[in-house]
């Protein structure tokens, strides 16, 4: 209850006790005035009444007389009193009346207040709960979880689902669902541009999946005629999804059930959003922008936290040739292209757990734990060719690449590694471009007989062959 409501009603009351003392001073006061009153009446309507006896009549009829004139005077006046009364007994039980009444408004009012505060407190709590359940949760695995155990707590006897936008913002995905019976409600809206709720960014309300204002994706349904409940969910401002529920048609659903998943709506999106963004800056602080690899701080750490369970490791440093050619001749955006398309072709060619990372510029480099320095100049060698046809496809000038090869040594610094697969590919620079250069872990060159070339352009080929495959 608020405080000026409090006030108002303290108010009125203190008016009505007012009011209710001032009547029963006043009939208090009128019942002692008609007691002495009628004392002295009475004493003086028989005093007259005798002296008018005698005036009329002999010692025989005085009392007669007497009787008539009293009865004459008093009538009158008693009639007059009780009047008087009856009015001031009227007045006080208007007062007591109206006290009762207001009295009873009172109570009703205070009692609705009540359940108002009790379901406003209810709400409070649930949103608290979850919120502070929510917050607890650190990725969106978890944060789905709380929201099936949510929608199951809201919706106990319904099939309730929840549908989020893809990436991509054109697709809608099931990412949670409670139902007593198992089965998800089965909207059967793609896009969030498709539904209604999203679209109208309001809570949607149908009674009837086969009334004529419906929203259409509710009819022809499994089911039958249903009633419907759609909540929207935004993220940062944007309506990214919907809370669905089903459950039998015309069925009245509670007001507290929808506000509730309203909130719980509010507050989902808010921290799936938050883990959105904190992942995205994650990523943007871990990766190239241009070519999506991982950039060189990155690149360190996850090498050195690769490198505690592998013995072998192999790391090569990249080149692409005349870059700045390229860039002077066809422009830097023609260069940018040429860099996102090594950099796809690159990423293609090595292991998912191989690590890839722009170095800088047009360099690049590559760490294979567990792949000996000639696996990895087989893997180099299928990417050069890979690349000679990717850039006929892609419609950009030819351009080749130069690499050169280090296996790390066990104890072996990994700035003194990333130097020595540096100094190889200044090597492959100086032996004309276009080749790979193997060093192994003690710093000498690796060096290939002509049978072993044509093994390792034969390597090549049949790795290239099995990835387009």
């Amino acid at each position: 209850m608020t405080e000026r409501t409090e006030s108002v009603e303290i108010d009125e009351i203190d008016e009505i006790e007012e009011e209710w003392s001032v009547a029963r001073e006043r009939a208090r006061r009128t019942t002692l005035l008609s007691a002495g009153a009628s004392i002295g009446l009475a004493v003086t309507v028989v005093v007259m009444a005798l002296v008018i006896a005698q005036q009329l009549s002999s010692t025989a009829m005085s009392y007669v007389w007497g009787l008539c004139a009293t009865l004459a005077l008093a009538v009158p006046s008693t009639i007059l009193m009780s009047r008087r009364v009856a009015s001031d007994q009227a007045t006080s039980n208007e007062v007591v009346g109206t006290m009762a009444l207001q009295l009873n408004e009172a109570i009703e009012s205070a009692r609705s207040e009540a359940v108002r505060l009790e379901v406003l407190v209810r709400r409070q709590t649930f949103e608290s709960r979850l919120a502070n359940a929510l917050e607890m949760a650190e990725g969106e695995p978890e944060v789905i979880d709380v929201i099936e155990r949510s929608l199951s707590a809201t919706l106990p006897e319904s099939a309730v689902e929840l549908l989020l936008a893809d990436n991509s913002h054109a697709h809608l995905l099931r990412m949670a669902t409670a139902s007593p019976t198992g089965d998800p409600p089965g909207c059967c809206v793609d896009s969030p541009d498709h539904c209604p709720a999203a679209r109208r960014a309001q809570v949607q309300v149908f009674s009837n999946s086969e009334a004529l204002d419906a929203c259409p994706k509710l009819r022809d349904r499994t089911a039958g005629s249903i009633s419907a409940l759609c909540v929207p969910v935004s993220i940062m401002g944007r309506t990214v999804g919907v809370i669905h529920a089903v459950g039998d048609a015309d069925a009245d659903l509670a007001q507290d059930a929808i506000e509730d998943l309203e909130i719980l709506a509010k507050l989902a999106g808010a921290r799936i959003g938050l883990l959105r963004v904190i992942a995205e800056t994650e990523l943007q602080a871990s990766t190239d922008n241009l070519t999506g690899l991982l950039n060189r701080r990155t690149f360190e750490q996850q090498l050195s936290a690769s490198r505690a369970g592998e013995t072998t490791v192999s790391i090569a440093m990249i080149d692409l040739d005349h870059f700045k050619t390229l860039n002077d001749t066809y422009g830097h955006e023609t260069g940018d292209r040429s860099l996102r398309l090594f950099s796809q072709v690159l990423r293609e060619c090595v292991r998912a757990h191989d690590l890839v990372c722009r170095y800088g510029g047009e360099e690049f480099v590559i760490a294979l734990p567990g792949c000996a320095p000639e696996r990895v100049g087989q893997i180099l060698d299928a990417m050069s060719m890979r690349l000679e046809a990717a850039t006929t496809v892609a419609g950009l000038p030819a351009f080749t690449v130069s690499c050169g090869v280090v296996e790390v040594g066990g104890n072996e610094d990994l700035v003194a590694a990333v130097g020595r697969a540096d100094e190889a590919l200044f090597e492959a620079k100086r032996a004309g471009r276009n080749c790979v250069v193997i060093h192994d872990a003690k710093g000498t060159r690796l060096e290939a007989t002509d049978d072993h070339a044509h093994h390792v352009r034969s390597d090549a080929r049949e790795l290239f062959s099995h990835d387009d495959a």
